[in-house]
């Protein structure tokens, strides 16, 4: 019988059966403050003590979650110190012959075997006072892998360096371990300075104004500093783990240890995030454990001759929408891979957490595309039960290491728990993304007139979120900036954009772009969450979509970059959008607006397209109507306080009109012991107030 706690609990492991003793007499703390939850406190106690019994199990053998996660150490290319050797090591059960070939043997297919070791293990041991010119840092090597199947040449699992070919586009592993460690000295920054996550989610490849893949080191000095100064605190990186077509964005991954080489070494990515810690800016890896790509010289696909080595056998184990692999969560060596890769990039890299790309597409066997959400769906029919207590182990593991971290879920389905603490009954997550707010934008602007627009609509939808459930707001993903999609500023202007954005230009549809683009963003950052997302360029309209390089386009990188020039010239409106977007960071940061809760609503008004609420002791206007302009406008006010002008939409400096005099104080006005604020109401702007 053995014995282990958390903080509330004590569990008991005997006879093959754990029993949790606390919840005989307590029930999980989410099932007491979530009423809601009650049929199902069944299920989610069934959904905690599987999570209770796989970490029991991983502690019986390797002694804790943290060692079992190591195995990137023992796994891959490493110098033995002891021996004086370099070892390398691979698991593939079901392979026949391993063979070692590279530069250092002239790529002699058969000269280097690995041997069995045990347990689906192999291998091979270099002396390194033979192999000391041959076999060293920057060596090209390949796995020649012998099984039913026949043979071929794959790459490591855990390798952490795969390099391309430039004239064969062959990918080959590459011998990465500097004489010189990192020198992480001074890197004093701490993520849990960082209560309001407030991110900027980018790409480093088309990061760049030149067509052509971006550099770390060029972002680290031409991007990073514009990030600082908009006032973003959190730098959100995509494509980080090498996949091995540029166009998939990062999110079909074939070598997950490997820094992707496209944007140059491991040491250049180190040096961009101690940078960024250096400005006192988090950095988050976008992870994609969701699924992997099919490819099989490059990726881990019949990696050893079957199919069931890394993935679910058969079609079970074919995602039928992204064209990819699913992992199997129930397997002990799958759950070490996956785990050890989310410790090896905390700890090598210094990341301060994750956002875990496809988490509902993990959780359920409909992979998420389903229009019925309830409570079967939730908790009995088509759930993956391995893969939701992978996410346990996942983030408890996050937190074990960094105890700050961030940890977000991409999740469409809104399974209850996800974002609440694991010893709480919850699955861990620290913020959930608000996806339905971008989607909720797009129809509103693709399918309604201005006109036609409810503001009781917009308040329910940007309210819309569970009260104990930390939501990461955004106003567009990602996505929408790609060919197929548009932007918010590209659905506002369209092809306007390209001739009317000058300043000395008058164009009705820039106007009302400007405008509105100005009050989606503020309206989503201060109700839409305890969070806020922005993808690079959009902050300042960027015109351009998103094309990757591919046949279609004649291999172009015309369209895969950013066009920094664009918000850097004084004779082009972008200066006023980016300028805002800079203003509403500043704002939300300085009266932390995200960590406010909800804003208190004191008026809805249809006929005149206007909201007004307040938020930590600001009064916010929002005025979405065509022209309605109203002098005079009264609403009542929670407290007798006057109040000034704290932030205007209007203002010239964003592209506004210059209607309202900022230096104008308003003055309460008392009836019948209640208060009451009149101002000048302008239409397609918002008037931020602070008490005086």
């Amino acid at each position: 019988m053995t014995f282990w706690k958390t903080p509330n609990f004590i569990y008991v492991y005997k006879n093959d059966y754990l029993i949790n003793l606390a919840m005989q007499v307590n029930d999980l703390a989410i099932l007491k403050k979530d009423e809601w939850l009650q049929p199902n406190k069944e299920d989610i106690i069934a959904r905690y003590n599987r999570y209770c019994s796989r970490l029991d199990d991983i502690r019986n053998e390797f002694g804790s979650l943290s060692d079992f996660a190591s195995a990137y150490l023992f796994y891959g290319i490493h110098f033995d110190e002891t021996r004086k050797a370099w070892v390398y090591r691979e698991w593939a059960p079901k392979a026949n012959n391993l063979f070692l070939m590279g530069d250092f043997n002239n790529w002699n297919r058969y000269s280097h075997p690995l041997d069995r070791i045990g347990n689906g293990n192999w291998e091979i041991v270099l002396n390194e006072e033979q192999y000391k010119d041959s076999f060293k840092h920057g060596s090209l090597i390949k796995l020649i892998v012998q099984s039913n199947q026949g043979e071929q040449e794959r790459i490591p699992a855990y390798i952490n360096r795969v390099v391309q070919d430039d004239y064969t586009k062959d990918f080959c592993a590459q011998v990465w371990i500097p004489e010189k460690e990192f020198d992480w000295s001074g890197d004093t920054f701490s993520v849990a300075s960082i209560t309001d996550p407030m991110i900027y989610e980018c790409h480093i490849g088309m990061a760049q104004e030149s067509e052509k893949v971006g550099s770390f080191s060029e972002f680290t000095e031409n991007v990073l500093p514009r990030v600082k100064n908009l006032g973003y605190n959190t730098l959100q990186i995509m494509a980080i783990a090498e996949h091995p077509y540029y166009g998939s964005f990062g999110y079909h991954v074939s070598n997950f240890f490997a820094v992707s080489s496209r944007f140059g070494t491991p040491e250049d990515l180190k040096t961009l995030i101690k940078t960024a810690h250096s400005l006192g800016v988090a950095v988050v890896m976008d992870i994609v454990h969701s699924h992997a790509v099919k490819n099989i010289r490059e990726g881990l696909n019949y990696f050893d001759g079957s199919d069931d080595q890394y993935f679910h056998p058969g079609d079970r184990g074919d995602h039928p929408h992204w064209d990819s692999k699913l992992f199997n969560y129930g397997k002990k060596e799958v759950l070490q891979f996956l785990l050890s890769n989310v410790k090896y990039w905390l700890e090598e890299f210094h990341f301060d957490g994750y956002r875990f790309d496809g988490v509902s597409s993990l959780m359920y066997f409909h992979h998420g595309y389903t229009d019925c959400w309830d409570r079967n769906a939730y908790f009995k029919d088509g759930v993956e039960w391995d893969a939701i207590t992978y996410l346990h182990l996942a983030n408890h593991l996050i937190h074990e290491i960094k105890p700050a971290a961030i940890s977000i879920a991409e999740d469409v389905s809104g399974m209850p728990g996800l974002c609440w603490p694991i010893e709480q009954g919850g699955v861990g997550f620290d913020y959930r993304l608000g996806m339905s707010i971008p989607d909720f934008w797009i129809k509103v602007l693709k399918d309604q007139q201005d006109e036609n627009w409810s503001m009781n609509e917009f308040w329910f939808m940007l309210n819309d979120r569970h009260p104990l459930v930390k939501t990461l707001a955004y106003c567009e993903s990602h996505d929408q900036a790609l060919v197929g999609d548009k932007t918010i500023a590209f659905r506002l202007m369209d092809k306007e954009m390209y001739f009317g954005m000058c300043t000395s230009d008058h164009n009705a549809v820039i106007d009302r772009g400007i405008a509105l683009h100005k009050l989606i963003r503020l309206l989503t950052i201060t109700l839409g969450g305890q969070g806020y997302m922005n993808f690079m360029g959009n902050e300042f309209g960027h015109p351009e979509w998103i094309d990757f390089p591919r046949e279609g386009n004649n291999w172009s990188y015309k369209y895969a970059r950013r066009q920094w020039s664009l918000v850097d010239r004084d004779d082009l409106k972008y200066k006023y959008l980016n300028a805002f977007d800079k203003a509403i960071i500043e704002l939300a940061s300085k009266h932390k607006l995200l960590m406010g809760g909800y804003g208190k609503l004191l008026n809805i008004d249809e006929g005149n397209k206007t909201i007004v609420f307040e938020k930590n002791q600001l009064i916010f206007v929002f005025n979405f109507h065509t022209g309605n302009c109203v002098p005079d406008y009264e609403f009542e006010i929670p407290k007798p306080n006057n109040y000034a002008i704290i932030l205007n939409s209007d203002n010239s400096k964003y592209g506004g009109f210059r209607r309202i005099d900022e230096n104008v104080r308003y003055h309460y006005q008392e009836r019948d012991g209640r208060y009451f604020l009149k101002i000048y109401n302008i239409n397609r702007a918002c008037l931020v107030f602070k008490a005086v």
